[in-house]
Parts: C-alpha cells; structure tokens; sequence
C-alpha cells in the first residue's frame, strides 16, 4: 500500500470514528452531538476508509 493512500485511510478512519462518536452522542460538546446525520457520515468514512485500505491493499 502506498504511503498516500495508507495515510489517506488512516486520516478518514479517524474523522469518521469521532464524527460517528459525536453523533452518537458519546462525545459531547458540539453541535455535531446527538445528529444522526454526523453518525452517517462518519459511518460512511469508517466505510470509505476500509474500501480505501482494502483495494490499495489488494493492488499490492
């Protein structure tokens, strides 16, 4: 996997889990707390950010 795309990967995997966190309303303290729209949108990033590793993975 390249360095770009691991990166890439990492970086969305990390927005999505605390998008997904604030909009579950685990982490307070925003405006983004308790929406289920943020939940959606970090879950779709956790899920980009999978498909990201996986298919650069794959390349070899």
């Amino acid at each position: 996997m390249s360095k770009g795309r691991a990166a890439l990967a990492v970086v969305l995997l990390l927005v999505g889990l605390v998008w997904t966190g604030q909009g579950a309303g685990v982490i307070p303290g925003s405006f983004m707390t308790g929406s289920s729209f943020w939940l959606g949108v970090g879950l779709v990033c956790i899920v980009l950010a999978a498909a990201i590793a996986w298919t650069a993975r794959r390349r070899g």
